[in-house]
């Protein structure tokens, strides 16, 4: 793991192997951000040099430049903010992917440090988050290990390096980076590695010595306790299916909050298989349970005073000899029954027994957040999640929480007149409607597995995430963003948590 200090020296000073600096969109070019502190020589030399190589100082664009005088780094590497905020501060997110795009370019480099704008200690949190989301580097399964290796340390800095609050900011940012690791490194693991059991067996490795407690409900306990839901999507693979809890429960805690996670490890579709191509990212259909588990190992990191329970609903979608039909129906966790429309619609189905499982706590609020549908990708594309909610302020908060960390989210209705869609003539509902609004059914459906509060007929608030687009980066890197695995949704959940840390 890349480790992170923050620093008050000049930066012309640090002996360091790169020097990152920020660029800024102008009439004429690229110009040289403010604040940067280094000597006019130095800084006029840049300037001429980001006119030689016609810079644009837009984001994503990371220009290296050896030996510059006046600066004791070997290495100076200027990444673009684009144009500069007519007021105020700068966007945080804007300093997260400049900082993610300097780090991500900067393989084989052991010692970076970043000088860009923003003092107070939300920039420098920002800009340290960036810095390790870029700095991430999947170890993969290869015979000898990768010839070029992420930054190994990164120095931030500040005026305020002695600060509290950027002490503070600091240290989170090293925990959400650590936390998203390990989801991005859970996603972009091979499915025949990582698998039910093994996602399971990762998890109390990780959790071994921390404060979150691990449990796990195998085959027979999820017959036993009625889980008809994710037992059938797992009866056609020879990995049985897995449920595992995660809590952790400080004292004195100011709320109790669910969150589940779809953890589909490898979807073929079942018995309605999948065209090859579509197959070729399913091991990512687990990112919402990778998320689940990171964002409850952080927040005991971070000593939240907020209860968090994660269940994982870990399950392998296969079309075995015994694999669940079109038209079978199965009972669920609680007694209701649903018919299957489509195998391959099988999320909905293993998130329904973990959100009755979740509401039997009585918790605040239920999180879920999943791969769930093709149809949120169509909707939003690739880079921007749906939020559905039956409690519009914990909508709102959701989306606040998520914006705030970079994890873009847009709201999206759950309409009572599409409800009638899911009817079935032979069980409770169907799992399935009509092909136009897929996203919003399938919200529709797990909503009602959300059980009501102690009081009164209102359910639980509950909102649902579908990341099934910006969960995995099929497409080329940008920012902080590699290919592969992203880790969307742990710094929203953990975001959520400290809302909830210091409400009222």
């Amino acid at each position: 793991m890349t480790t992170l200090t923050v620093s008050d020296r000049p930066a012309s000073d640090l002996k360091v192997d790169a020097l990152v600096l920020a660029t800024v969109k102008a009439d004429s070019g690229a110009a040289l951000a403010p604040g940067h502190g280094l000597p006019k020589a130095t800084g006029e030399h840049l300037t001429n040099a980001l006119k030689a190589l016609s810079a644009k100082g837009t984001p994503d664009e990371v220009i290296k430049l050896p030996a510059v005088p006046g600066v004791a780094a070997p290495l100076v590497v200027l990444t673009g903010l684009g144009a500069a905020p007519a007021r105020g501060a700068w966007d945080h997110e804007v300093l997260r992917r400049a900082a993610g795009s300097a780090t991500r370019a900067l393989g084989g480099v052991a010692k970076v440090a970043l000088a860009l704008p923003g003092v107070d200690a939300a920039a420098v949190g920002a800009v340290s988050e960036g810095a390790l989301y870029g700095a991430y580097a999947f170890a993969g399964h290869r015979s000898q290990p990768a010839t070029t290796t992420p930054p190994s340390a990164l120095t931030v800095l500040t005026g305020e390096a002695r600060d509290k609050d950027v002490k503070a900011a600091v240290k989170r940012a090293s925990a959400l980076a650590q936390a998203r690791a390990y989801a991005r490194d859970l996603v972009n693991t091979a499915p025949n590695l990582l698998y039910p059991e093994t996602f399971a067996d990762s998890v109390r490795e990780r959790a071994a010595k921390t404060d979150v407690k691990v449990s796990v409900l195998d085959k027979k306990a999820l017959l036993k306790g009625g889980f008809g839901g994710i037992m059938g999507v797992g009866q056609g693979s020879a990995n049985p299916p897995r449920i595992v809890t995660m809590t952790y429960a400080p004292s004195k805690a100011r709320a109790h909050i669910a969150f589940v996670g779809k953890g589909i490890t490898f979807d073929s579709g079942g018995l309605c298989i999948k065209p090859p191509a579509s197959m070729l990212t399913m091991k990512s259909d687990m990112a919402g349970a990778a998320a689940v588990a990171a964002a409850v190992l952080a927040a005991a990191e971070l000593q939240l005073p907020v209860a968090v329970t994660g269940y994982l609903c870990l399950a392998e979608n296969m079309p075995g000899g015994n694999a669940q039909r079109p038209g079978d129906v199965v009972t669920m966790r609680g007694g209701k029954t649903v018919e299957i429309i489509d195998t391959d619609a099988e999320g909905r189905m293993v998130m329904a027994d973990g959100l009755v499982l979740a509401g039997e706590k009585k918790p605040d609020a239920i999180l879920d957040i999943a791969t769930l549908t093709g149809a949120q990708q169509i909707a939003l594309g690739n880079r921007v999640a749906a939020v559905m909610a039956n409690d519009d302020d914990l909508r709102d908060l959701v989306r606040a929480a998520g914006n705030s960390t970079g994890d873009a989210l847009w709201p999206m209705p759950l309409p009572a007149d599409m409800r009638p869609n899911l009817d079935s003539q032979i069980a409770d509902i169907a799992h399935k409607g009509d092909k136009f609004g897929g996203m919003l059914t399938a919200g529709i459906f797990l909503g009602e597995f959300i059980p009501q509060q102690d009081k009164g007929e209102a359910r639980i608030p509950w909102a649902h995430l579908d990341i099934a687009g910006p969960s995995f980066n099929e497409s080329g890197p940008w920012g902080y963003t590699h290919k592969g695995a992203t880790g969307f949704g742990v710094a929203t959940l953990v975001a959520v948590l400290e809302r909830y840390a210091t409400a009222g």
